[in-house]
């Protein structure tokens, strides 16, 4: 099997600081419900909250481990995992909206706004 168009997005960082990004937007959108972002950074940090929501509602040991390891705060994980269950069992994917909206004073970058469904 080859990797052909499986680039992830590398956002301009080294493999630990886009971790690192990646990790902070997750547990933001998961604690605010939207923020404000670059587009790309939108369109990646997409597939991580959407993996949280599925382990939360999963609801197993297992997956609470995982999402303690990846989202900065223990308290967000176990209110993640109390809500997501009933706030998304009729969906099953498609947990997060992307909305473009203006570009940045500045450097004119494309940003858009995430939120959760």
């Amino acid at each position: 099997m080859m990797r052909h168009r499986k680039r992830v997005a590398k956002l301009g960082k080294p493999a630990d600081q886009r971790k690192a990004l990646l990790r902070a937007l997750t547990t933001e959108i998961i604690r605010h419900g939207r923020i404000k972002t670059t587009l790309v950074r939108a369109k990646a940090v997409r597939k991580h909250v959407d993996h949280m929501i599925q382990l939360g509602k999963r609801g197993d040991l297992h997956a609470r481990r995982q999402a303690l390891a990846w989202v900065y705060d223990k308290d967000l994980v176990h209110s993640l995992f109390e809500a997501a269950p009933e706030r998304y069992s009729d969906r099953e994917g498609g947990y997060t909206r992307v909305l473009r909206t203006m570009p940045r004073q500045g450097d004119n970058a494309k940003m858009a706004v995430i939120e959760l469904v």
